[in-house]
């Protein structure tokens, strides 16, 4: 979990962090470190809302499941998205109100099912038959969203490969789900990570506004549409900034029928850049005509987005003298793939040189390993509590 760092000897950091901040940093927490900056989270959660007036924001926890973001979005007045008991008892232990809560892991568990029925979940996703026969015995307890699926081969990663159910088969579905006497009250689906245009959600809402209407027709009450994730955050490549990217969106929203609750679940845009990792050259070599450094970080830890999540980041040296030389940066494992990145130009490190590495709030400290028993980033939190404004 993360540590809170702010107290009179650690004033607000305010990004870029400048060098006696980083290095004041390293030396009472050792290296490595992942810094979460909370009013980078505070500022993300703002933008999404106002992109996104009159949708609820739940926060999806898998790509950084900390207790300070939890914190920090439970004082903004997020929703939750969870999927795991774990997931479950990290907001649990918050004090997050279950009433705020959605449990959107299509493929459960009777186990996963009750830990968040008894913490006070109520409502579930399915995308198939024998999913919704797990609620039969929880039947008076929850209600389900059904999950659509709408491939998307432009997204980073296209979940709809893994969940969801045809668009033609809602209908089937809702049937059943009548005749088990579970109740369903909406819809939902997940466009894939890092979709680069709002074109999918589009197309996305406006196939479920259909199949919302059809199925009011045929006597279903569904009065919920829980459009996902998805919305991008800025890596190396520019995006559009998020209130012209969901334009689209709001658009679409505004041709469901009335009345209709509207819910999101994101995750890597609140988080992503809230994230910067600290690393520290431990060694050094001169190989084929190239300089290896070595860090205490690598792909089995922080850096593990380059394979998982299909990540580039921004890297670079704490302190630059603007020379330069042919160069790899090379993570601790002794495994030859744990390669953070090469072909690179750098100055010529010295071991104990730090390497900063940006937007690395997604995905990272949430995946590492420890792999060759080499410890994983500490998480230490800055800003936690908000800054005050002069009329406060």
């Amino acid at each position: 979990m993360s540590e809170p760092i702010l107290d009179a000897t650690h004033p607000r950091l305010s990004a870029p962090y400048d060098r006696r901040a980083i290095e004041a940093l390293m030396a009472r927490y050792g290296s490595p470190l992942v810094m979460i900056d909370c009013d980078v989270v505070r500022a993300q959660y703002r933008a999404l809302s106002a992109a996104l007036p009159g949708v609820d924001l739940h926060y999806a926890l898998k790509p950084l499941p900390e207790r300070c973001v939890v914190d920090t979005l439970k004082e903004m007045g997020s929703y939750f998205d969870l999927a795991t008991s774990g997931e479950v008892e990290l907001v649990r232990r918050a004090g997050v109100d279950p009433r705020r809560c959605i449990h959107t892991h299509p493929i459960k568990r009777d186990a996963d099912i009750r830990d968040a029925i008894r913490y006070g979940v109520r409502t579930f996703v399915a995308d198939n038959p024998d999913e919704l026969g797990k609620f039969v015995r929880h039947r008076t307890r929850c209600e389900v969203l059904l999950r659509v699926a709408f491939r998307n081969a432009a997204a980073k990663a296209d979940l709809s490969r893994k969940f969801g159910c045809d668009p033609e088969s809602v209908p089937a579905l809702l049937d059943l789900a009548r005749r088990l006497g579970v109740k369903v009250v909406g819809l939902s689906f997940h466009v894939g990570s890092q979709s680069p245009t709002p074109d999918m959600h589009v197309q996305a809402i406006e196939r479920c506004n259909e199949l919302i209407v059809q199925a009011r027709a045929e006597g279903h009450a569904l009065s919920v549409l829980d459009i996902g994730g998805g919305f991008p955050a800025v890596y190396r490549s520019p995006l559009p900034p998020i209130a012209d990217f969901c334009a689209p969106i709001r658009s679409a929203l505004a041709e469901l029928p009335p009345g209709m609750r509207i819910v999101a679940e994101p995750g890597r845009f609140l988080v992503a850049s809230a994230g910067t990792s600290l690393s520290t050259v431990v060694g050094r070599a001169f190989r084929d005509g190239v300089w290896w450094f070595y860090l205490d970080d690598g792909l089995y830890g922080s850096y593990n987005g380059h394979i998982f999540d299909h990540a580039e980041y921004d890297i670079r040296p704490l302190r630059d003298d603007g020379s330069r030389v042919k160069a790899v940066l090379a993570g601790p494992t002794c495994d030859s793939i744990d390669v953070v990145k090469e072909g690179i130009e750098l100055p010529m490190l010295e071991i104990g040189d730090v390497i900063v590495g940006s937007t690395m709030g997604a995905y990272t400290s949430s995946s590492a390993t420890d792999f060759n028993f080499i410890r994983r980033a500490k998480v230490i939190a800055v800003n936690e509590v908000p800054e005050m404004s002069v009329d406060e």
